[in-house]
C-alpha cells in the first residue's frame, strides 16, 4: 500500500512539471517566433551584405559579391574607422570599472538612512530624462548662449551658435592657455558622463542592497563583526551577482549610446557615400569586439560571484 501511495505521488508530481514546462513553452513562444521573424531574417542578410557591394541601377540594385574585400577597406583603406574602433573599444573597457565603483558608492549612501533620501535619488535618476536629448534643445535655443557670442563673436544674430564656439571665444578674449582649457573640458565632460551612465546601475545596485535580509547584519552584529567585516562579508558578496548584470548593461549602453562616434561614422559610411557593404562590415566587427568583451567578462567574473542559496 506505501508503495502504491509513493508511486502515485511520484506521477503526480511529473504531472505537476510536465504541466509547468508546457506553460513555459506557452509563454515563450511569442518571443521566439518574434526573433525568428525580426532577428533571424535581418541577421542573415546582414551577414550577405559583407561579403558583397550593392550597386544602384534604375532597376533597383545588384549585389557583387566581393569577398573580404569590405573588411580589407575598413582596415587598411579607410582613414579613420580603426581609430575610431580602438578608441570605442579601450574609453568601454575604462569606463566600466569606474561606473562600476561610482554606481556602487553612490548605491550604498543612498541605501543609508537620512533626511533627503528620496530627494537624492531623485536626483541621480535625472541624467536619464536629461539623456533624451533636452540638453541639445536647450543649447539651439539658448538665449543666454547668443548673447554671450554678441559680446565675445561680434555676431549679427544668434544662428549658429554653439556653446563650443562661445567657449572659445572666451578662451581668447581672457588669454587662458588652450591646453588647460582642454584638459579641464576633457575632465568635466567625463565626470558628466559618468554620472549620466551611472543612473540605472545605481537603481540596480540600490535594489540588490535593499533586498538583503536585515537579520544578516543584525547577527553579525551580536557576533561582534565591525561594520567594515559585514560590508566585505555580507553586503559585498550578496550583491556581486549585480556587478555583471551592470557590466552587460554598461557595454550595450555604451554600445548603443547617441553620443558614440563609431556608430555616428558607421552611419555616414553608409548613407553618405553609399558604401553599404563596407558599412555593414563595421557593423560586425563592432558587433564582435562588444561580443567578445561580454563572453570575457562571463568567463572572468561568472565563477566569482555569490548565490544565495549555493
Amino acid at each position: 500500500m506505501w508503495k502504491g501511495d509513493n508511486l502515485m505521488a511520484r506521477k503526480l508530481r511529473l504531472g505537476l512539471m510536465k504541466r509547468r514546462s508546457l506553460w513555459g513553452v506557452v509563454f515563450t513562444a511569442p518571443f521566439i517566433i518574434g526573433f525568428l521573424l525580426f532577428f533571424v531574417k535581418p541577421m542573415y542578410e546582414s551577414v550577405r551584405y559583407c561579403f558583397h557591394k550593392m550597386e544602384v541601377t534604375q532597376n533597383g540594385f545588384n549585389m557583387v559579391f566581393v569577398g573580404w574585400d569590405n573588411f580589407r577597406y575598413a582596415f587598411r583603406t579607410d582613414p579613420n574607422f580603426l581609430r575610431l574602433f580602438t578608441e570605442t573599444v579601450v574609453g568601454i573597457l575604462t569606463n566600466i570599472p569606474t561606473i562600476l565603483i561610482f554606481s556602487f558608492f553612490a548605491a550604498s549612501v543612498l541605501n543609508q538612512e537620512f533626511r533627503g533620501r528620496t530627494l537624492a535619488r531623485v536626483i541621480f535618476f535625472l541624467p536619464v530624462v536629461l539623456r533624451s536629448g533636452i540638453i541639445a534643445e536647450i543649447e539651439a535655443s539658448d538665449k543666454l548662449t547668443q548673447a554671450l557670442a554678441l559680446n565675445f563673436m561680434g555676431a549679427s544674430n544668434g544662428s549658429g551658435v554653439s556653446v563650443t564656439r562661445v567657449a572659445l571665444a572666451l578662451v581668447r578674449n581672457l588669454r587662458i592657455p588652450l591646453g588647460f582649457v582642454e584638459f579641464i573640458s576633457e575632465a568635466v565632460t567625463s565626470i558628466g558622463e559618468i554620472i549620466s551612465a551611472s543612473a540605472i546601475p545605481i537603481i540596480i545596485f540600490l535594489a540588490g542592497l535593499q533586498g538583503i535580509p536585515s537579520s544578516l547584519f543584525e547577527a553579525s552584529t551580536i557576533e561582534g563583526a565591525t561594520k567594515w567585516e559585514s560590508f566585505w562579508k555580507i553586503t559585498f558578496p550578496l550583491v556581486s551577482p549585480l556587478f555583471i548584470t551592470n557590466i552587460v548593461y554598461i557595454i550595450v549602453d555604451s554600445f548603443t549610446a547617441p553620443g558614440n562616434e563609431l556608430v555616428s561614422y558607421i552611419s555616414s559610411i553608409a548613407w553618405g557615400r553609399n558604401l553599404y557593404g563596407v558599412s555593414v562590415a563595421m557593423t560586425w566587427v563592432y558587433f564582435g569586439a562588444i561580443a567578445a568583451i561580454l563572453a570575457l567578462v562571463f568567463l572572468i567574473l561568472s565563477r566569482r560571484v555569490f548565490y544565495m542559496g549555493d
